[in-house]
């Protein structure tokens, strides 16, 4: 079947790899749950404004609430922001109320990801996502870190440094290999979310920083598809559109563009560029066994800049916290958590150079393999 032979050429490393050019990806999109359920969904977007809004219920009551008849999940993060700094000091102390609650279920998630096996010794953990782009995020995550550095956890919470929108593409650049960014100075990236695709071409800044710390997003597209409720196959030629057309904008204005498209995108994501599972929010069946967004971007798009095109996709939460990479060579094993309408998240160990130039070979837990254990 076309497919099939289609799948074998769309890229130049396997999808959803554990080993990756600068780390390993010891685990990600793991899924916990706790009597209520799973437990992401106690640290998700939505569950702030459920707590925003318990606490504004008895304000309510009494016909006091600061926010009127606005609901808590129609409130911008711009005006909760404002509040923070405002003169209405009963709106500041619910917004603050509800920053410590979220707080406490932030401290909570991470506390119960810091105890498996995937996650042991982790020494710093990236929060990126939509919550993270505000102040009220910041200061949440700020407040986390506190509650379990005060229990004894040794690990630092930052936010990520790129705003979240962009750490989805500008990760796209560490699944590529190195020479890669010898040859050219930009590549395409996707982003795929349950609400709105983005694609954009990622300039690679490889002449100021060859650890790709001055990478930014040139040009950006985004489609909010749940809008549109398309179906998968509309789905996948409105990207293939947005991709020809930032190919078309890149070549005009004179970038070398790489042939090559980085893919970020939900679930577990197999080698094959199939996805396994996680893609429910996605329009149209997904993890159909019929369905391989890799092979039908290469059928779509099968040359970039007169060379073949390549493409490689893992998980959404891995790519945005890949954005991290350059910023975290003073730890060893780190992590990142997306706060969106769920919770990504993954965890890394980098793999250093040693003086030779090889690269160390290590386990999930940091530990030197065996000789029996090498590749």
């Amino acid at each position: 079947m076309a497919t099939d032979e289609l799948v074998k050429t769309t890229g130049i490393a396997q999808h959803g790899a554990e080993r990756l050019p600068s780390v390993d990806v010891d685990s990600f999109n793991i899924e916990i749950k706790d009597e209520d359920g799973f437990l992401g969904d106690r640290a998700s977007k939505g569950a702030f404004r459920d707590i925003l809004e318990e606490w504004r219920k008895p304000l309510r009551k009494s016909g006091e609430d600061p926010f009127g008849d606005e609901p808590s999940d129609k409130i911008s993060k711009k005006v909760l922001d404002a509040v923070l700094v405002g003169d209405d000091t009963e709106a500041t102390a619910v917004v603050h109320s509800a920053i410590e609650d979220f707080a406490q279920e932030l401290a909570y998630v991470t506390r119960r990801f810091l105890k498996t096996k995937a996650w042991a010794k982790t020494e710093c953990i990236v929060v990126g996502g939509g919550f993270r782009a505000s102040r009220l995020g910041e200061i949440a995550i700020a407040r986390a870190e506190i509650i379990l550095k005060s229990e004894g956890f040794k690990v630092d919470l930052v936010p990520i440094r790129f705003d979240p929108d962009d750490a989805g593409l500008i990760g796209a650049l560490h699944l590529a290999p190195s020479w890669i960014f010898e040859a050219y100075d930009s590549i395409l990236a996707v982003d795929i979310g349950g609400t709105n695709i983005r694609c954009g071409v990622v300039e690679t800044g490889w002449k100021k920083a060859q650890d790709l710390s001055k990478a930014k997003v040139v040009h950006s597209e985004l489609w909010r598809h749940a809008d549109d409720e398309p179906t998968r196959e509309g789905a996948v030629k409105r990207l293939t559109k947005m991709l020809k057309g930032l190919v078309t904008q890149a070549e005009n204005e004179g970038f070398k563009l790489a042939p090559f498209i980085g893919i970020a995108c939900p679930g577990v994501i197999d080698a094959d560029g199939s996805i396994e599972k996680g893609a429910q929010n996605l329009p149209g069946n997904w993890e159909s066994s019929k369905f391989n967004l890799p092979a039908s971007l290469v059928e779509a798009i099968p040359q970039i800049g007169g060379h073949d095109t390549a493409i490689l996709m893992h998980n959404d939460g891995v790519v945005q916290g890949l954005s991290e990479v350059p910023f975290m060579q003073h730890v060893q094993r780190w992590g990142v958590l997306t706060i969106g309408t769920g919770l990504g998240n993954a965890r890394f160990t980098n793999r250093r150079k040693e003086g030779n130039g090889k690269d160390r070979d290590s386990t999930e837990n940091g530990k030197k393999k065996g000789k029996a254990d090498k590749e």
